[in-house]
Parts: C-alpha cells; sequence; structure tokens
C-alpha cells in the first residue's frame, strides 16, 4: 500500500532515521534480548523493541513490531509470543523449543519521494508502481531514495549454530566470522558485511556499549571495513553493545527537503542501505 505524507508526517522519518548511526544525543533503534545464550530443557527468550536517545532505555517510542521476523536454528520460521506495544516498548516472547542459534530480526525496504508542485512539498512512500501514479506529471525538483534496513538480534539455546548466520544478499548484511553468541571481554572478534551477498569494502562501522545514560563519553569504537568487508573488535569489557553501519547515501534530508548529493529517480534511486545488531560481550 503507497501513502501520501505530508510535511507534518514525521513517525515514519522517525522510523527510518532511529537504525541510522548517528550521534551521541540522537534516537537509535534496537532489540534487547533478556538473555542471548541459554540452557536447561524449556528456555523462553523475552525481547525489548524501542527507539531512544540513551541505549537500552525506555524513554522515547516503542518499535512498532509490524516487520519482525523470527528464526529457528534450523532456518525455518519461528512464531513469538505475547507480542506487545506500549508507550515507550514494545516486547515479545519466543519459546526455544530448538537447540542452537535463533535470529530476531526487523527488516524495511522501501522507496521515497519528494518534489514539488506550485512551490509546495510532497512526499511520498510505496513501490515503484504506486509511486509512479503518485507523482503528477508537473512535478519539480523530483528526488526518489530507497532505503533498506535491517536491525537483528541472535538468541542461542545450548550449543551455537549458523545456518540462521547465511545472508539472504538482500542489502546490507553482517556475516560473523566469530559466532555473535560467542564474544568474551578482551576477545577480538571477526565480522564481515555483504551489500547483495558481495564484500562491502570501506563501510564505517560504530560500536557503541550500552550504558550510555550513566557515563560522560558515550565510548564508541569506529572501524572501516577491507576490501573483503571484513572488520574486527575488541571487546573492552562485558554487556550489551550496539554495532551500526550505513552504505550509501551519508544522512536522511529534513521531511520536505531534497535529499543531499545526486537525486534518485523511480528507476535509479539514490540507494541507502543500513544494518544495526544488539550483541551480548560475556566476562571471560
Amino acid at each position: 500500500m503507497n501513502h501520501l505524507i505530508s510535511r507534518a508526517a514525521a513517525p515514519i522519518a522517525l522510523a527510518l532515521a532511529a537504525l541510522l548511526p548517528v550521534s551521541a544525543h540522537a534516537h537509535r533503534g534496537w532489540m534487547l534480548p533478556s538473555a542471548t545464550v541459554l540452557s536447561g530443557n524449556d528456555p523462553w527468550v523475552t525481547v525489548d523493541a524501542a527507539i531512544s536517545n540513551d541505549l537500552f532505555y525506555f524513554e522515547h517510542n516503542a518499535m512498532k513490531l509490524d516487520g519482525l521476523l523470527a528464526f529457528a536454528p534450523d532456518g525455518s520460521k519461528a512464531t513469538p509470543e505475547n507480542l506487545a506495544t506500549g508507550k515507550y516498548r514494545s516486547t515479545f516472547d519466543l519459546k526455544l523449543a530448538q537447540k542452537g542459534t535463533y535470529k530476531f530480526a526487523m527488516v524495511n525496504d522501501n522507496l521515497m519521494a519528494s518534489w514539488k508542485v506550485g512551490g509546495e512539498n510532497k512526499r511520498a512512500r510505496g513501490t515503484a508502481e504506486s509511486l509512479a501514479k503518485d507523482i503528477p506529471a508537473n512535478a519539480e525538483g523530483l528526488s526518489v531514495s530507497r532505503n533498506q534496513s535491517r536491525l537483528e538480534v541472535f538468541v542461542t539455546s545450548g550449543k551455537p549454530t549458523d545456518t540462521v548466520l547465511k545472508p539472504t544478499n538482500q542489502g546490507l548484511e553482517l556475516a560473523p566470522i566469530t559466532h555473535p553468541n560467542d564474544l568474551f571481554a578482551g576477545d577480538t572478534a571477526s565480522f564481515r558485511f555483504l551489500l547483495d551477498g558481495k564484500p562491502a569494502a570501506d563501510v564505517e562501522v560504530t560500536v557503541i556499549p550500552g550504558g550510555v545514560r550513566h557515563r560522560d563519553a558515550l565510548g564508541e569504537i569506529k572501524v572501516r571495513t577491507d576490501a573483503d568487508g571484513k572488520f574486527s573488535v575488541k571487546w573492552p569489557s562485558a554487556g550489551f553493545y550496539w554495532l551500526s553501519a550505513t552504505h550509501g547515501a551519508a544522512q536522511r534530508p529534513a521531511p520536505g527537503a531534497a535529499p543531499a548529493g545526486p537525486a534518485g529517480t523511480l528507476d535509479k534511486p539514490v540507494r541507502r542501505a543500513s544494518y544495526s545488531a544488539t550483541l551480548e560481550v560475556l566476562p571471560q
């Protein structure tokens, strides 16, 4: 379904911007599991999802669960239970019926267009086909962008497995070399970023430890992928971390404004792909 968007339609812009690697005081979207490594015969995990200024604190908006996907260790789709959305957070549960590694993902892929008619700013979101109907023949200053975002969390019951770590070859994805549920303080973990299944070279990766609310410095770690899309992170301490990266346009424009850089078209939109994940680093 396509939607015409007025200049007051901030929630859509916010939901897209929330997944970006941004400054210390900007909004970030994240999921936080109650645990990432579990044992026992009947384990459950609860996951919170929110958009906030301070990582892993509920103080801005709940994240909608419309795009939620869950995958069991054998690669089949799992069905989260007890989905609920409040003012500041959403939450859901999953019984880990299989042994191995699960993946939760929030995935978005859409086109955004902006133009002017008679000096008035117009915007629309949808598919190439729906936007072709929405955009009038007298549109001026047309700019079209494709925004792909992926937010992931990994949880393991028992021994880690790698079936759910296989890339879909759509957008910007993390291809772990070190298993994401095998991270320990003081160790160095290696990963790779792929764009449509191919190495994503020279992408800046930002890693921020949780607890931003209770310290003066952001404490971020910044690295860049090499020619093969690989990068490494040495974990300074145990805790939850937010990892993020973006490929493509540097930033989203304000509502009604033209995108920075070249203006895309319906046939060749300016593309922007972003990725973020919550990772838990365990003590030695």
